[in-house]
């Protein structure tokens, strides 16, 4: 699968050079993933063969400004980003890299000008509560059913279109100058995007898409009727694309190139794909800073009466979209951060798997 994904760039991306027998000596081609997590950003360089040759990690600091308040720094998300792509590539000739392919923190929102690329406001994280008596309202105004017919999701403030609403009530003016299309709203699939393409490009995901509760996972766009509720103008939003297939450049003078952006998903859909999970009734759990359980139900939206959530899985060019259910945890390695960091009941170089394993009885817990 992965050697027919570099086949289809054709001989323009195929590299040779002469042994010194004579022969001729292909040169190996990579893949530049981009790993955009909740507290860290890492970059991976994969060789044809799918394996990992090079990785770079940097940290990503969250703020707490308020109780049940999360925020991030927009242009820390880009520089930690850049900073592990650095670290991946050191001594890697960059004229190998095939494509760039990202994978991102979902439902994190950032505002910002389309002329400048500043941001406005810092990003509103994923985890943030804000908004929770906003999604309060709504479902007091029994528009929860229309939501999540339309968007497989309840209403909740988990999701981007309160954040987005409420950063533009908050920045004076803000709303005027989106509603003349001056300001851009991204989730970090977006905001990576706009970076790396030197601000051409505003592009999302329909994976991303689907999940700012702005985005009809039938129709598979976005939706007049969401967009009028949640008070979001549609100025704002990216153009929605594949997750996979030619769908920009890179800036020339990052990777010395114009390099294909060849690959766009929210992280855990990514991981489903990753894992193989191309089949209905497949699954994947992943731990990272939340748990997330996904499930692949082929080609058509699965309702849940236990409070999973329906989403788009991926779309893949000139194949019909594939859609999943979803159990989120939202604390997993995040609780060790807070036992380690804000209780300080353990020290940030004990084993956690030991731990664990001393425990008899976890006493119900």
């Amino acid at each position: 699968m992965f050697r027919a994904f570099l086949s289809g760039f054709g001989k323009p991306w195929t590299n040779t050079a002469k042994g010194f027998l004579g022969g001729v000596i292909e040169s190996p081609r990579y893949i530049l993933a981009l790993d955009q997590g909740t507290s860290s950003s890492r970059a991976i360089l994969f060789d044809e063969d799918g394996r990992i040759v090079r990785m770079g990690q940097r940290s990503l600091a969250s703020r707490y400004p308020r109780p049940g308040w999360v925020e991030q720094d927009p242009e820390e998300i880009w520089s930690s980003q850049w900073s592990a792509v650095q670290d991946c590539l050191a001594g890697v000739d960059r004229a190998l890299i095939l494509a760039v392919g990202i994978a991102n923190q979902r439902e994190t929102i950032i505002l910002f000008e389309r002329a400048t690329g500043k941001p406005v406001y810092p990003a509103i994280g994923w985890q943030c509560q804000r908004t929770f008596n906003v999604c309060a309202d709504l479902k007091a105004q029994g528009v929860g059913p229309l939501v999540r017919d339309k968007t497989g999701l309840p209403l909740d403030a988990y999701f981007s279109a309160t954040k987005i609403a409420w950063i533009l009530d908050e920045v004076p003016g803000l709303r005027r100058r989106a509603d003349l299309g001056e300001i851009a709203a991204a989730t970090v699939d977006s905001w990576l995007m706009h970076k790396l393409t030197g601000g051409r490009h505003h592009l999302t995901d329909v994976s991303n898409a689907a999940r700012t509760s702005l985005f009809n996972i039938q129709t598979l766009l976005w939706d007049q009727d969401l967009l009028r509720l949640f008070r979001v103008p549609p100025a704002v939003l990216p153009t929605v694309v594949d997750s996979s297939g030619l769908l920009a450049y890179s800036e020339a003078s990052l990777l010395g190139r114009s390099v294909p952006i060849a690959g766009l998903a929210g992280d855990q859909q990514a991981a489903l794909f990753g894992h193989r999970a191309f089949e209905r009734g497949m699954a994947k759990n992943t731990y990272g800073t939340g748990a997330f359980l996904l499930m692949n139900t082929g080609q058509r939206p699965v309702s849940s009466s236990h409070g999973l959530l329906t989403t788009v899985a991926w779309r893949l060019p000139k194949e019909p979209t594939q859609y999943a259910l979803e159990g989120s945890v939202f604390s997993a390695g995040s609780a060790i951060q807070w036992l380690r960091h804000q209780l300080r009941i353990i020290e940030p170089h004990d084993d956690m798997d030991a731990l664990v394993a001393s425990i008899q009885d976890t006493g119900d817990v």
